[in-house]
């Protein structure tokens, strides 16, 4: 009757069974952390064509200050200021970056403003990256985040203060207000919800992301000033080939779009753009074995360049744009480009155990790169699921062994499978029966035995909140040589069990069991009862 005793092969199952454990955990956490790097990436080469417009919009304002430096060159100094405030800016980031990184990695700070996120010894470390930029409290945020958030505003008010009145500018980006998290389950501030509890590689993309915010918030400032000047007033002697891509990260299957254009080009006249050429410049030609000028569709002086995407990798492109001019001739501007291809990786963590459990709810979690959490398309084989946004509680149905969670991406009207993922279907484990406080075999003072008034079941070692019911025991205890037993339904003693406990003398077993309990799927069970020895 001892109940609480575990054989040696019952530890190894155990011990194996928290290795997986383990193993499944970390497969999962290399695919988050994996996509963090390469949106950080992302992010980073998105910056970079951010700042290429934001400089050609600076070469026009030079143009106009050439031409009348008296109605330009006062917003042109704004437009300088503004420029500033976000160098200066986007310098402190990149300091906020370096800091974090060689906190964690123990390295001087100068070494780790370039280091590489692949090179980070623990890129699923959350702690230093929460303690860097939240502090002790997440109640009382102390850390970098707090310092960010006030360089945020102050930021923002800079760069208003630039601006006419009456001028009208999304700075919307830049929003440091509460924002409601689904973890939480309530408005939490922005340093918490942009930072809190989030791997090293997590933190530095979100400091990437508001590095584009920055970019992006400069970029409409400069732009509003620049429009402030009438484009009649001046002429372009010179033109340059520009490409813009939404993103340069894309899944592999989908479209790739970007817009090719020649700067200050007309409405009414459309240039010709050939994909596949290199520029001859001594000839001063187009040449190449698959030289194609119907690709690229212009309309309104842009041309929109789409192809479907296949291989993985970099994929580079180019080509030339062809302008008529005034005399009738042709100028021939060239042009090169690249964008990313990924494979589609989605991954599904579940909030508690790697398994899912018959007659509770079991809470996941699902991401997929690239796709926002409404465009998320999750199904379930095995058992019932609600929930949105990347939150779901998945219910398993009796009998079943196995589930099979199912993840895709919609992107406008066409949904693209990003994996799936299997996960085991497990009965709850058995409560254990107490006495009390013991459970097992125990010794009990005479007192708290006489004072017994039923038995309960516990969950033991388990992360969910479960609650069995007691539905019926057997009682026994030797009284005068003879055992006696008694027989109970429900968690509670009877009158006959009570009179006994409170004759029994030290020395007497008392014995619980045939114990019986229900739990949240329904199913009754039998488990291992208590033997209590009277002191």
């Amino acid at each position: 009757m001892s109940g609480g005793k575990i054989s040696p092969r019952q530890k190894m199952i155990g011990m194996m069974y928290l290795v997986l454990t383990a193993l499944l955990a970390l497969n999962i956490s290399k695919e988050i952390i994996n996509a963090f790097i390469v949106i950080e990436k992302g992010l980073a080469n998105t910056n970079s064509n951010s700042e290429a417009k934001n400089e050609f919009i600076f070469k026009a304002f030079a143009k106009a200050k050439q031409n009348d430096e008296k109605k330009a060159k006062p917003l042109w100094e704004k437009a300088n200021a503004a420029k500033k405030l976000s160098e200066d800016m986007i310098t402190y980031l990149h300091g906020l970056r370096g800091e974090m990184i060689a906190a964690l990695e123990g390295i001087d700070k100068k070494v780790a403003d370039t280091m590489d996120l692949m090179r980070i010894q623990k890129p699923d470390d959350y702690d230093v990256s929460t303690h860097f930029m939240i502090g002790e409290d997440p109640s009382n945020v102390t850390g970098k985040a707090k310092e960010l958030k006030a360089k945020l505003n102050k930021y923002q008010q800079d760069l208003i203060a630039l601006l006419p009145k009456d001028a009208v500018v999304d700075l919307t980006m830049l929003n440091t207000k509460e924002a409601y998290s689904q973890d939480a389950e309530k408005n939490v501030s922005w340093e918490w919800y942009n930072f809190y509890h989030l791997p090293i590689v997590a933190s530095a993309a979100q400091l990437k992301r508001i590095e584009n915010d920055v970019r992006n918030a400069e970029g409409s400032v400069v732009n509003e000033l620049f429009n402030q000047i009438s484009a009649s007033d001046f002429k372009f002697d010179k033109l340059q080939a520009r490409v813009i891509a939404p993103s340069s990260y894309i899944l592999a299957g989908e479209e790739y779009k970007a817009e090719v254009f020649v700067a200050a080009s007309s409405s009414t006249q459309n240039p010709t753009v050939i994909i596949g050429c290199d520029w001859d410049s001594v000839a001063k030609k187009a040449v190449g074995p698959n030289m194609d000028s119907t690709t690229v569709k212009v309309d309104g002086g842009i041309g929109t360049y789409a192809v479907k995407t296949g291989s993985e990798g970099l994929q580079k492109w180019g080509g030339v744009i062809k302008v008529k001019k005034p005399d009738g001739t042709f100028e021939s501007y060239p042009f090169k480009s690249e964008y990313m291809v990924a494979r589609p990786a989605a991954a599904v963590s579940p909030d508690k155990m790697n398994v899912f459990y018959i007659g509770v709810d079991n809470p996941i979690s699902v991401s997929a790169a690239g796709v926002a959490p409404e465009n998320l398309v999750v199904n379930i084989s095995g058992a019932s699921m609600s929930g949105s946004r990347g939150k779901y509680i998945v219910r398993p149905n009796a009998g079943v062994t196995e589930s099979n969670v199912s993840v895709g991406g919609r992107f406008g009207d066409k949904t693209t499978s990003m994996g799936s993922f299997k996960f085991r279907v497990k009965r709850v484990p058995d409560p254990v029966c107490y006495v009390g406080s013991i459970k097992g075999d125990g010794i009990m003072p005479k007192a708290e035995v006489a004072n017994i008034r039923g038995i309960f079941a516990k969950m033991e070692n388990f992360d969910f909140d479960l609650k069995f019911d007691v539905v019926s025991w057997v009682f026994s205890m030797n009284v005068n040589g003879v055992f006696v037993e008694e027989k109970a339904s429900g968690p509670g003693v009877t009158g006959n069990i009570s009179r006994l406990l409170a004759s029994a003398k030290g020395g007497t077993k008392v014995l619980i069991e045939q114990v019986n309990v229900k739990g949240p799927d329904g199913t009754t069970r039998k488990i291992p009862g208590c033997q209590i020895k009277v002191r």
